[in-house]
């Protein structure tokens, strides 16, 4: 049975409950009108914030969005430095936001000690709500299945099954993703959610992040009622 959400023109219902966003060209967007970078990243976590929300009126419980790779400090460290600055920002903003669990996943070490205490004081301050956010940063699927496997050799684990993996994965309090959408047409997932997205659904656009609005997630969402999903079977 199909629900349909108030002033919505897509219809969700359980099957789709977790959206994970590769959110790709803000560089692309950013050069395109001759811009720095920066802004291209200034666009994109509007265009993040947009989507979030109408994720969570549609009534999809988890969303995860890969915000900063472990690959990603390659990059100029201007154009990083602005990453961390957009995502300090928006912390700030997500404290007087309820409703909404926020997730950290990736390794935390590496970043400064006030943006780091930021993201422990939200995801304490924030553990009690009913849906959730997860921002992948500083974040690669290797490094995850990693971490994952170290932990269980501490334990002192000496045959390891699936939900040994899954359970001390940083996505250990959430389901898989139903569906990954990544935009910039760009047709790989990058190091992303790679023991999750075994029977993920995807979803490519050529649409550059910082254009991706309602629309185009709607698109995304039809596109997902349009599959038939077998895991395997008939």
């Amino acid at each position: 049975m199909f629900f349909k959400k108030k002033q919505a023109d897509v219809f969700v219902d359980e099957r789709l409950s977790h959206i994970a966003f590769i959110m790709d060209g803000n560089g692309r967007w950013a050069k395109s009108r001759s811009l720095p970078r920066k802004i291209g990243h200034r666009q994109g976590a509007l265009a993040f914030e947009k989507i979030v929300k109408e994720c969570s009126r549609l009534g999809i419980k988890t969303v995860t969005v890969y915000a900063f790779s472990t690959e990603n400090w390659k990059r100029p460290k201007e154009e990083i430095d602005a990453i961390m600055e957009l995502l300090g920002n928006y912390i700030d903003r997500a404290k007087e936001e309820k409703g909404t669990k926020y997730v950290f996943l990736g390794d935390k070490s590496v970043l400064s000690k006030e943006l780091r205490e930021k993201m422990e004081n939200l995801e304490n301050e924030s553990s009690n709500s009913e849906n959730t956010l997860n921002i992948a940063f500083n974040y690669g699927g290797r490094a995850e299945l990693v971490n994952a496997f170290n932990e269980l050799l501490k334990e002192g684990k000496e045959s390891i099954v699936e939900d040994d993996i899954s359970s001390h994965l940083y996505t250990r309090a959430s389901k898989d993703p139903d569906l990954i959408v990544r935009t910039a047409n760009e047709c790989r997932i990058s190091n992303f959610l790679l023991w999750q997205c075994a029977y993920s659904e995807f979803y490519f656009t050529k649409v550059l992040w910082p254009d991706f609005d309602e629309k185009e997630l709607h698109k995304a969402i039809e596109s997902f009622y349009n599959r038939k999903r077998n895991y395997g079977g008939v």
